[in-house]
């Protein structure tokens, strides 16, 4: 498929770039969508929650009451979890979420996600361009004048500090390269934009 190169005022250049079939024009695997996603949230997760058991609780350790006789359950020790104050039976521990996902599942996953904006007709691509200095006004009329809307995900093929730094702030905007783009990031913009490098930057990666 084809699609029109704009520049960065949302004209056409009179370019068009073609998109691999291979990789923008795949079935959608669901599957592998949703365990690479999964993958992504879980690595956000810092897993340091944490609750104290018995061991690990301040308090006596005399035995509160005889043993027997008492009419009740038996009891040994205050910082025992059915009393209040007393430690928590298999709380929380400090864990890592993140799991190990094959390379060829998370390459299946990001051919699905691109596939699937392309056919809902959301990706749009951009000549290659860099500010002069970081500008948040002239970042919002290029993604204004591109038709990028209120939530993008724009790719560069290489980190461009003034870009970056020009969009970082402006909230459901995000700017990535094409080494650090995941299936979460494209699912979840509305818009697409793909700098002209970047289009065969990802489809030598995917391919």
């Amino acid at each position: 498929m084809e699609l029109v190169v704009l520049d960065k005022a949302g004209k056409d250049t009179g370019r068009k770039v073609t998109l691999n079939d291979s990789v923008f024009g795949v079935e959608l695997k669901e599957h592998a969508v949703y365990l690479d996603v999964k993958n992504f949230l879980a690595n956000q997760r810092q897993g340091t929650h944490k609750s104290k058991e018995r061991a690990e609780i301040s308090g006596s350790t005399r035995k509160i009451k005889r043993q027997k006789g008492t009419g009740t359950a038996r009891a040994g020790s205050i910082k025992s979890p059915v009393f209040r104050g007393g430690g928590r039976i298999f709380g929380p521990e400090p864990r890592n979420y993140g799991f190990k996902l094959n390379k060829k599942t998370k390459i299946a996953a990001r051919k699905s996600a691109l596939s699937a904006k392309l056919k809902e007709d959301n990706i749009i691509v951009v000549e290659d361009f860099s500010f002069d200095a970081p500008k948040t006004k002239m970042f919002l009329d290029f993604a204004k004048n591109i038709g990028a809307g209120e939530k993008a995900l724009i790719v560069t093929k290489e980190r461009d500090n003034n870009l970056y730094l020009s969009g970082r702030n402006i909230q459901k905007m995000e700017i990535t390269t094409v080494n650090d783009m995941n299936t979460y990031a494209v699912l979840n913009a509305k818009k697409v934009v793909l700098f002209e490098t970047s289009v065969s930057e990802i489809e030598n990666i995917l391919s």
